[in-house]
């Protein structure tokens, strides 16, 4: 597939990784759960914010790094951690945990990945995370462990996963792995021969972490590709995973403030607010209607996602005070079009954006802004 016109934004890079993928994997992509009426709205809420520019004010010299738990970042937003990434690309994790160690940010490995927590940790010298579901304690433990002795710096567990979302578009396409070469999915193949021909040149997708697992390894990988977490997971299970791991921890997943709290009163070091990108409860608020809230609450430090696809949705995020903001499916469109090169191209795309949108809103570093920058819709 040659590019047509030129990748200027997220949505060009979408197009791009539609065109690629046969149906079946960009649907697992792109989809959400049930009507999707919740991904829908993950990008729509971004409007009930304008900005409001402030002049008189020298923006010749823009900084956009960002400073989080003792580091300092060259842009304010990770990549988010994703699962089957090998199936938009040979090696995707790896190549997004490469291109993140290149822009200076941070990349979040998911337990779903289908390269080992090891494999990726060799794979680039940047700063990993590792993103923990909790299917059960006993593996958990043995997850967690695995990541301190790689060298990864902080655990994120999940916690909005109790049951699988309902993905229509997956159960249509009967979406699993190993994927089941039925009559449409050779055709569809056919239809896009260079995702076909780099499938069949390189090992197929697997859950990797699991491959080795002492800890019913089948039965566990059945249950993470049906979201059959542990559903039980409470205060007390996260105060356990607290005990074990001596870096930084956060909790994904959260919308509401008191949650948030509770979470740091377990023993998080912060949280990231999420709705899963519309893909576990369709009817969910977007995290960005309660940012401000949970910011005043909790006074930790406070990542967001889901749905933001251009710099000036992640900055209206750190006005209201996310510390970071979380991408997922931006740079898997990246990876999708373009292997690593699309990664790097996104995220340089989306750099220079915020950098654009300082300027505009006469704020000359990401650090200096604020609720000062924007007016909601009710007030206009």
């Amino acid at each position: 597939m040659f590019e047509s016109h030129p990748l200027i934004n997220v949505e060009d890079y979408r197009q791009l990784a539609k065109a690629n993928l046969p149906r079946i994997i960009f649907d697992y992509l792109d989809g959400g759960a049930e009507d999707e009426k919740g991904l829908q709205h993950n990008r729509t809420v971004f409007d009930q914010w304008r900005f409001k520019p402030q002049r008189l004010v020298d923006v010749s010299q823009r900084d956009i790094s960002c400073q989080l738990f003792n580091k300092i970042w060259d842009a304010p937003f990770a990549i988010a951690p994703t699962g089957l990434n090998s199936s938009l690309w040979p090696n995707g994790d790896a190549l997004l945990a490469k291109s993140a160690a290149k822009a200076n940010i941070p990349f979040m490995l998911s337990t779903a990945s289908n390269m080992s927590i090891e494999e990726v940790a060799k794979s680039c010298d940047g700063e990993k995370w590792f993103q923990l579901y909790v299917v059960h304690q006993a593996l958990a433990e043995q997850m967690a462990q695995r990541a301190l002795k790689a060298g990864y710096t902080t655990l994120v567990i999940t916690l909005d996963v109790g049951v699988n979302g309902y993905r229509e578009r997956d159960i249509r396409n009967a979406f699993a792995l190993p994927l089941r070469f039925s009559p449409r999915l050779v055709l569809d193949g056919m239809l896009h021969p260079a995702w076909s021909w780099r499938f069949i040149c390189n090992a197929k997708p697997q859950l990797a972490n699991f491959v080795t697992s002492e800890i019913n390894s089948l039965e566990v990988q059945a249950a993470l590709m049906s979201r059959q977490m542990d559903a039980s997971f409470n205060s007390e299970s996260l105060k356990k995973i607290r005990e074990i791991w001596p870096h930084t921890l956060l909790v994904k997943g959260i919308v509401r403030p008191e949650d948030a709290l509770k979470a740091i009163q377990c023993g998080a070091d912060g949280v990231i607010l999420s709705n899963h990108g519309g893909r576990q409860l369709d009817c969910s608020i977007s995290p960005m209607e309660t940012l401000h809230d949970v910011v005043a609450s909790t006074h930790s430090s406070i990542l967001i996602d889901s749905g933001f696809r251009r710099g000036s949705d992640i900055v209206k995020a750190l006005c209201l005070g996310a510390n970071m903001v979380c991408l997922g499916r931006a740079t898997l469109y990246g990876l999708a079009a373009k292997g690593e090169a699309g990664v790097d191209e996104v995220v340089q795309l989306l750099k220079q954006d915020i950098d654009r949108t300082l300027a505009q809103i006469g704020c000359p570093a990401v650090k200096q802004l604020s609720t000062h920058y924007l007016t909601h819709e009710q007030s206009i």
